[in-house]
């Protein structure tokens, strides 16, 4: 498949030697600052980043950006009609948005906070452990995530969705804080807590703590690998499932449309 890349910071170039590795062709890669970009424009200059995908002859594109592009690049991107996967995070409130622009223009976007098979089989872990867990009240639960110092967001796309897992297995937890407590929190609260130091790829825990133990269930990056072979294989399925038919063109997607029966 021919790939453009919107993004080319480090993922970026880790998702260029993935693309590469499995056989396909990089295009594009196109980013406001990298110096090694085939392309260089500004961020949220909708046109020029059709004219450079469109150009390039790309049969799918990938978006790892920021939370401050990642928008303008999905405006720009899904009117050319290209199987697009965004591993941005920073968006949830516009999801509702981004569904009906791809249904009104026929683009087809599918998204994640973490792209990671290992991560996304954690979600599962999670569900199913908060719902065992949720049979006895002594036990509460919380949600912590750490990142190296230049991830631009907090908490991580990932821990919200880590959190919204464990809601789905304890039904007593209803709401997510993501600030800090200057009260006693409330039963149905599920506190996220984010922290940012150095160059650490992404650690990611949740707890189930009693009067008489704790509970640790931890996911641990060692790079960012396996967030660029599972974007990749993404965009692969995605394509494919759109040529077979099996999925609707104009649609939002996540891992559990891509990869069914997996997540």
């Amino acid at each position: 498949m021919k790939i453009a890349l919107v993004g080319y910071g480090k993922m970026g170039h880790m998702l260029e030697q993935t693309a590469l590795s499995l056989g396909h062709d990089v295009v594009a890669t196109i980013d406001p600052f990298a110096a090694d970009a085939s392309c260089k424009i500004g961020i949220n200059d909708e046109k020029a980043l059709q004219d450079v995908v469109l150009k390039s002859g790309a049969e799918g594109v990938i978006e790892f950006t920021s939370p401050a592009a990642v928008m303008g690049n999905i405006k720009a991107l899904l009117p050319l009609k290209l199987p697009l996967v965004v591993g941005s995070t920073g968006w949830n409130d516009k999801m509702a948005e981004v569904a009906s622009l791809a249904a009104s223009c026929g683009g087809t976007i599918m998204h994640s906070a973490n792209f990671s098979i290992g991560v996304n089989l954690f979600y599962k872990i999670v569900e199913e452990a908060a719902r065992f867990v949720s049979n006895f009240d002594e036990y509460d639960s919380s949600v912590w995530e750490m990142h190296h110092n230049q991830k631009a967001d907090s908490p991580s796309g990932t821990a919200l969705d880590i959190a919204r897992r464990v809601m789905a297995g304890d039904k007593k937890k209803t709401e997510i804080v993501t600030d800090a407590f200057h009260e006693r929190p409330k039963e149905n609260q599920l506190h996220v807590s984010s922290t940012r130091c150095g160059f650490v790829p992404g650690t990611h825990k949740v707890f189930f703590d009693s009067p008489a133990d704790t509970i640790e269930l931890t996911h641990t990056a060692r790079s960012r690998q396996g967030f660029a072979s599972g974007a990749v294989h993404s965009l692969e399925n995605l394509k494919a499932l759109l040529d077979s038919g099996k999925l609707k063109a104009g649609g939002l997607y996540n891992m559990s449309h891509v990869f069914p029966g997996l997540f």
